[in-house]
């Protein structure tokens, strides 16, 4: 089969298509610019177009399109006009998960890295994440399995249809409800639609919804895991921690990691010996954006992390305060760059307290993913941080240089831990 991809260079998208083409089918695709993902993707001999353009559609089966590609994209327009059947992410979903058996993991905060880590610990399965998997290095891995981790996506309620085989909720909080008409009810129902079609359901005992809910399900206590500590193994932040009468060892630092670990542990259980995964979970290497250290220096260390929400900020702003006592640090810096006027402004309380162990707080202009601009007083609402604004960071070796729109610095920052937060492309300026 001939499939199209609109949008392809997405890190959903990606993932599909390189799985679809591992699969035997002939997989092309177009996105708006030469990004490093759509340059990886033509490296692995998958045809690229750079922009959208109706020639691009010839004889394909079918064309798959990003959820934000509009009626209008000329290659959604040819392709409806040479009968070439369109479908969204979310319909096309059933040629890739029907004929697997699928461990689906979803949930607001932890889902790649809860996917990342079932994947190293289960090596043979096939797997499609959101993120990239330090361990295999990319968002999808083929193995021909019958298995497939796969990240399952509730911004667009896809995941209920990705037919798991066995179900992993890392937690249920509230998020993309404007999806969801900001329905609460609505909301839920997806996520008690999502575990009923399972065989098998894992989930977080300690979420609200879940302890509600009056079905079958192996619920996973962060009070089960004993003596949690925080090392540096090989230059390396591990958490260490007891679960059951063993001990496991998970890239990374923090509670939330320990959640997220053994809700894997517990889903691979179901498939292998806790032997097996004692060993392979240490596999992990983190994914790309979550935590990750780009510079670790004598008194200078460097991260990126795609938080974007305030719970998921707070956790690992914890987390990289205990990294950098390890590391004989005193002080933290964080570089947040909000993501979409209308997350900021729901959640802004939350982003007011996420910071609070900050030394200091950097905010950046709003990552506008496409939305119109919120008149927002960061300056009122974050006073009780003393913030500094600024428009865009210089990353270079041991130094990270703050500057304004004209380019003129601000503030260069030499030592201490700096954490960066985003998912707009504070990532890109954090790397240089």
């Amino acid at each position: 089969m001939k499939i199209h991809f609109v949008g392809i260079g997405g890190i959903g998208l990606s993932g599909l298509a390189r799985y679809m083409q591992k699969n035997g089918h002939i997989v092309s695709g177009s996105d708006i610019a030469y990004t490093k993902l759509v340059k990886q993707l033509q490296s692995e001999g998958i045809e690229v177009n750079v922009p959208h353009c109706g020639d691009n559609i010839k004889d394909q089966d079918i064309v798959v399109h990003t959820a934000v590609a509009k009626k209008d994209n000329p290659e959604l327009v040819k392709a409806r006009q040479k009968g070439i059947k369109t479908l969204s992410r979310r319909e096309f979903l059933p040629y890739v998960v029907d004929s697997k058996k699928v461990l689906g993991v979803c949930g607001a905060h932890g889902k790649s890295t809860t996917s990342a880590i079932l994947a190293s610990i289960l090596r043979d399965t096939n797997a499609i994440i959101g993120a990239e998997s330090k361990d295999f290095g990319s968002n999808m891995r083929y193995t021909g399995s019958e298995y497939l981790v796969f990240e399952a996506d509730e911004s667009d309620g896809s995941f209920v249809d990705s037919n798991p085989y066995i179900a992993v909720v890392t937690n249920t909080e509230p998020e993309h409800m404007e999806f969801y008409g900001h329905d609460l009810g609505l909301f839920y129902s997806h996520y008690e639609e999502f575990l009923s079609k399972a065989k098998i359901r894992v989930a977080n005992g300690d979420d609200e919804f879940i302890q509600k809910l009056n079905m079958d399900i192996k619920r996973v206590y962060i009070k089960d895991a004993k003596n949690i500590r925080y090392e540096i193994i090989d230059s390396k932040p591990k958490t260490v921690f007891e679960y059951k009468g063993y001990e496991f060892e998970v890239y990374g630092f923090g509670e939330h990691l320990v959640l997220d670990a053994m809700l894997a542990i517990e889903s691979a259980n179901e498939l292998i010996t806790m032997e097996e995964i004692q060993k392979n979970i240490k596999n992990f290497q983190g994914i790309k954006k979550r935590f990750d250290i780009l510079q670790n220096k004598e008194n200078f260390i460097l991260i990126d992390d795609y938080g974007h929400h305030p719970t998921e900020i707070k956790a690992t702003l914890h987390s990289a305060r205990i990294f950098a006592k390890l590391n004989g640090i005193d002080r933290v810096v964080a570089i947040w760059q909000p993501h979409k006027y209308s997350r900021t402004v729901d959640n802004l309380e939350g982003f007011v307290e996420c910071f609070n162990e900050a030394d200091e707080l950097v905010i950046l202009p709003v990552w506008s993913a496409g939305e119109k601009e919120v008149k927002i007083d960061f300056k009122k609402h974050f006073a009780k941080h003393d913030p500094l604004f600024a428009d865009r960071i210089i990353s270079k070796s041991k130094n990270i240089m703050l500057t304004d729109k004209n380019g003129k610095t601000i503030k260069t920052y030499s030592d201490g831990l700096i954490i960066g937060f985003g998912a707009g492309d504070i990532t890109y300026q954090l790397r240089g």
